[in-house]
């Protein structure tokens, strides 16, 4: 019965005739000490989960089983480079980047909803959530006063809001707050900035109670009188209350937007993991002192295709996320709730107001493996180019008009001899061939920029594959996020030009013709069949390969690399089907290897640096 009657709420939710969404049934505001619902004290106890992570089809099952966690509230980002692919082209509509019904679903759900839009999310996503396309002008600054930013930004606040105000509470939504930019005091102090992305959110519409979100120390740089400041990443009751009071009048109400139960991953380092009797130490100590609070991340989800961020610290230049982002939190990156979830669960549930109404917790969904088989078809990667670019000088991924993937350069060098083959500024990881055959690599996280080359014979064809890793999303470096060869290439002390640049944005799988016999060098598509009874959830095994991408009926579900610490990539069961499956494979170092299997269970913590 609970069943049904949820997905009759869903449908209502979903269909409702926009005259019947325009009576607000319930009242939100930030009063004095208290967030007030229908006038009633109430703490939040939220958790994040990113829509744009989560397969649609999954959404519900989420969102369900946050909400037998005990929980109140979602707390969801909205990236605007995946809402604005192509400037001026919005899609809140297309698979999972239907917000609005995200929202209806939360709400059929019981849970409230907290929108957190930027335009500036960092998340650990592809640019903090930037359109890559503000980069074509090598001038622009993003977060800024920069008049085309800005005007980039409102265009895309606006669109926001023409898709969600109306379910905000004061419109019969489920919409309690919406955030102003994000952690702003982490990268600057500009004040006038700030109110003029919170005009931009007053123009678009939104009516509920605004708020700013930094660390402790960062909240004098990046809170805006007459916006709650609130604190992210404490867990002192009355730290955050002297912090809050400290800049908002000596007032509260007293929000934590962002409680972390774990922690991101970079590709070549260990696993994080937060230790559960911490996180239930933690909480336990929020939930008697009355705070409201949100888990960051309750759920991470996927960062499937190319939509990882990247940090970076003084030792090194680049810090590539994973494809997974499991984030060691309640609820794993396939939807499984963990032994975290159900500690904090038994916490949670004797602080929830009598007669709460929670949801048994849905069943894992089913999962499925896929036994070893073979990618027989093996076709270069160097013989299904584009026609090329041809340019003097070298051209970064931005001039070519180019988002994501890798980008060959291709020259010819007229004199044999040995000579140093120097990279100004490559981003981020790239492949030497000569005349078709691998003779290196270079990887922008260990600072290489330069290969000792070997030229035997005269007019000798230099191809350079270069991997977009993923722009940064965090600090300031966001400014100098420009992908491919973003200056020069040096061969000895003589600047190579005359070359041929090809995209391989790889936002599609090319149309293979005849199947190459000779032994493969250098990198290459692989390409297979499956064949399945049942769908479910798996994990591809990605152990025995090196370097790459797989698509899975079309599907990419995001890069991998044997130095780990992830080493399968989660498949869910909408991007398979009863029947013949296909699975290409985009390898850049080892052509040779061609099995595969699928897994019932993820592996992400084995790390292979040595």
């Amino acid at each position: 019965m609970r069943s049904l009657l949820i997905i009759f709420s869903l449908i209502l939710a979903i269909y409702l005739p926009d005259s019947l969404a325009q009576s607000p049934s319930h009242t939100f505001a930030a009063v004095g000490q208290d967030f007030k619902l229908d006038d009633q004290p109430i703490q939040l106890i939220a958790g994040e989960m990113h829509y744009q992570r989560i397969p649609r089809e999954y959404w519900q099952n989420r969102l369900q089983t946050a909400h037998a966690m005990g929980l109140n509230t979602v707390s969801v980002y909205c990236f605007w480079n995946d809402h604005e692919p192509v400037q001026g082209k919005f899609d809140f509509k297309t698979g999972n980047r239907d917000l609005a019904t995200f929202i209806k679903m939360a709400q059929a759900e019981g849970l409230w909803v907290i929108l957190r839009p930027g335009p500036y999310a960092c998340a650990e996503w592809e640019f903090g959530g930037y359109p890559w396309w503000l980069l074509k002008e090598k001038d622009l600054i993003v977060r800024s006063k920069d008049p085309r930013f800005l005007s980039a930004a409102e265009k895309y606040i606006l669109e926001l809001g023409n898709q969600v105000r109306d379910l905000q509470i004061t419109n019969g939504g489920p919409i309690i707050m919406v955030q102003v930019e994000n952690e702003y005091g982490s990268y600057g102090n500009d004040k006038e900035y700030m109110s003029m992305i919170r005009d931009m959110f007053v123009k678009a519409g939104f009516n509920v109670p605004l708020f700013t979100a930094d660390g402790p120390v960062q909240c004098k740089d990046g809170y805006l009188p007459g916006i709650l400041p609130a604190i992210n990443g404490e867990t002192n009751p009355d730290a955050l209350v002297d912090t809050v009071n400290k800049y908002n009048n000596g007032d509260g109400p007293y929000f934590i937007p962002e409680y972390y139960p774990g922690w991101l991953d970079h590709w070549g380092e260990p696993k994080s993991k937060v230790k559960t009797d911490d996180v239930v130490k933690d909480i336990k100590v929020l939930l008697e002192s009355g705070v409201s609070f949100n888990f960051y991340m309750l759920h991470g989800g996927t960062n499937f295709g190319f939509m990882n961020g990247a940090n970076y610290n003084r030792e090194t230049p680049i810090q590539p996320d994973i494809t997974s982002y499991d984030y060691d939190s309640p609820i794993s990156e396939a939807g499984w709730p963990t032994d975290k979830y159900f500690a904090l669960k038994k916490l949670i549930f004797p602080y929830l107001p009598e007669g709460s109404i929670i949801p048994e917790v849905p069943e894992r969904l089913p999962i499925i493996t896929i036994p070893q088989f073979r990618l027989s078809e093996v076709y270069s990667v160097t013989n299904y180019l584009p026609k090329p670019i041809k340019s003097t000088g070298i051209l970064s991924m931005e001039d070519v008009d180019q988002a994501y993937g890798y980008i060959l350069y291709r020259t010819t060098i007229a004199k044999p001899g040995k000579s140093v083959l120097k990279i100004r500024e490559l981003r981020d990881f790239a492949v030497i061939m000569i005349n078709g055959n691998p003779v290196g690599t270079l990887d922008r996280r260990l600072a290489q920029d330069s290969i000792l080359l070997e030229i035997k014979s005269p007019n000798s064809r230099l191809d350079i594959l270069v991997e977009n890793m993923g722009r940064i999303n965090y600090g300031h470096r966001m400014t100098d996020n420009r992908k491919g060869i973003t200056e020069k290439v040096l061969l000895g002390q003589t600047e190579l030009r005359n070359w041929e640049i090809y995209p391989l944005p790889m936002n599609r799988i090319p149309a293979f013709t005849k199947v190459e016999k000779k032994k493969p060098a250098g990198p290459v598509y692989r390409r297979g069949t499956f064949n399945l009874e049942n769908v479910g959830d798996t994990f591809i095994d990605m152990r025995l390969w090196g370097k790459g991408i797989v698509f899975v009926n079309g599907n990419n579900l995001g890069r991998y690399w044997n130095i780990g610490p992830q080493q399968t990539l989660y498949c869910p069961a909408p991007f398979l089907k009863k029947g013949q499956n296909e699975i290409v494979v985009v390898e850049l170092l080892n052509p040779e290897i061609n099995l595969i299997k699928g897994l019932s269970e993820p592996i992400l913590d084995q790390l292979r640096n040595k």
